[in-house]
């Protein structure tokens, strides 16, 4: 089982790969994956008192794989945002890979997530606000992209009260 010392830090190559898909032939480990997503997402929470979803490639699993668990858990594989709304706005964002650090990203304000569920079935989920903005910013590590990467200028950064 994965614990926090092996959630991957700002500055770790692995950060700013590009994630693989999952295959089909792949969802049996997908399980165990997300038991380590979970299992470090609760010591991100009773340590920082944040975190209401991670993606794969944090815990050095290249693969295309989110886990949100906010009312109950729930695992993306393989997603793709779409319909992404014209209308953006500005949110101070953190990330478990750099936990004292906020930065000013803009995000769009609502989109559309289609997904692979835990059993393999296709999924859509219109969302907007604050989970639009979570799972621009899970997707984009999926893409190697961190938030620091999408600050809105240089003064963009701030230490967590």
């Amino acid at each position: 089982m994965k614990g926090l010392s092996d959630l991957l830090q700002l500055g770790n190559p692995l950060l700013y790969e590009v994630c693989e898909p999952v295959l089909q032939s792949e969802l049996p480990l997908v399980k165990d994956w997300v038991a380590d997503l979970d299992q470090v997402m609760k010591e991100i929470r009773a340590k920082y008192n944040f975190g209401r979803a991670i993606a794969a490639p944090q815990l050095g699993i290249m693969k295309r794989v989110i886990y949100m668990n906010i009312e109950k858990p729930i695992v993306f594989i393989n997603p793709e945002l779409t319909s992404l709304s014209n209308e953006m706005f500005e949110i101070w964002d953190d990330c478990m890979s750099f936990p004292n650090l906020l930065v000013k990203v803009k995000r769009h304000k609502s989109l559309t997530i289609k997904y692979l569920d835990e059993d393999w079935k296709p999924q859509e989920w219109k969302m907007s606000d604050d989970l639009s903005e979570l799972l621009q910013h899970e997707y984009d590590h999926l893409d190697g992209i961190l938030c620091t990467m999408r600050a809105i200028d240089d003064r963009s950064f701030k230490w967590r009260p």
